[in-house]
C-alpha cells in the first residue's frame, strides 16, 4: 500500500487559514488531494490536521482524516518530520503499515500527477535509496550571492566570483517544497532527506512556487494562471 500524507494545521499566521484559502475556486488542499488520486499510484491519502474545518474539507475531496494530531505536534515549532513520524507511527499501531508514502505539502498546487508517479518509479528501481524527492535550481548562482549588513554595506559570501562567469560556476538545487516519497521504514530510521539517502526529482524552476507570504500568494496565482492559459 501506498499512501500520501498531508500536514495541514490550522494555525497558520502569516496567510490565516492558508491550507484552505481558495485558490483557483477552490481549497488550495484539494488540489493536492486531486494530484495525488491522479497520480495512480497512491491507494490514500491523509491529512495529519488539528482543525476540524480542514478535515472535513479534505475528507470531501476524498481524503482520511482517521486522527487528530495532538496540540503539542501542532504549533510553529513542530517539524515536519515529527508530523510524519506520528501519523506513520499511528498508521502502523491501528490501521496498516504502508510500504511508501508521499508527504505531500497542502500549500503546493503545482504538483503534477505525472511527476509523483515518476518519483516513485525512480525510488522503487533503486532500493538502497530511502527518498526520492522534488528539487529545482536556483534562479541565480548561489556563489554570487551577497548579505546587506549592520552597516548597510553590500559583502558577498564568496567574493572570489565577484567576476565569475554565472556558466563556469556548479549549479545550486533547493528543495522544491512540493513532494517527498519515501519508504515507511526510511522516514522512521533516518537522520536526514539531505543526504546520500535520496534520490533528487528536478522539476522546473516555473513549476515551483513556495506559499509562505501573501506575495508569495499572488505570484503562485498569477503562475497557476499563465500555465493554465499556456495548456489551453
Amino acid at each position: 500500500m501506498n499512501i500520501a500524507i498531508i500536514p495541514a494545521r490550522g494555525g497558520s499566521k502569516r496567510i490565516p487559514r492558508k491550507n484552505i484559502k481558495l485558490f483557483d475556486g477552490k481549497p488550495i488542499i484539494a488540489h493536492v488531494i486531486e494530484r495525488a488520486f491522479e497520480s495512480g499510484c497512491i491507494d490514500r491519502v491523509i491529512v495529519s490536521t488539528d482543525d476540524n474545518e480542514i478535515a472535513e474539507i479534505a475528507k470531501c475531496y476524498g481524503a482520511e482524516v482517521p486522527f487528530f494530531r495532538p496540540a503539542e505536534l501542532s504549533d510553529d515549532f513542530a517539524t515536519t518530520g515529527v508530523v510524519i513520524s506520528h501519523a506513520l507511527n499511528w498508521l502502523i499501531e491501528n490501521d496498516d503499515k504502508p510500504e511508501y508514502a508521499c508527504v505531500m505539502y497542502a500549500t503546493a498546487p503545482f504538483i503534477r500527477a505525472e511527476a509523483l508517479s515518476e518519483a516513485l518509479t525512480i525510488l522503487k528501481q533503486n532500493p538502497q535509496k530511502k527518498f526520492c524527492f522534488g528539487v529545482t535550481e536556483f534562479p541565480s548562482p548561489i556563489q554570487r550571492a551577497f548579505k546587506i549588513n549592520l552597516a548597510g554595506d553590500i559583502e558577498m559570501f564568496q567574493p572570489e566570483h565577484f567576476s565569475s562567469r554565472s556558466q563556469d560556476l556548479e549549479k545550486a538545487y533547493h528543495d522544491a517544497g512540493q513532494f517527498y516519497w519515501g519508504s515507511t521504514d526510511g522516514f522512521l530510521d533516518s537522520q536526514g532527506m539531505f543526504s546520500s539517502d535520496s534520490i533528487p526529482y528536478p522539476l522546473p524552476i516555473h513549476q515551483v512556487q513556495d506559499i509562505d507570504t501573501p506575495d508569495d500568494w499572488l505570484r503562485a496565482e498569477a503562475m497557476f494562471r499563465a500555465m493554465k492559459e499556456s495548456c489551453v
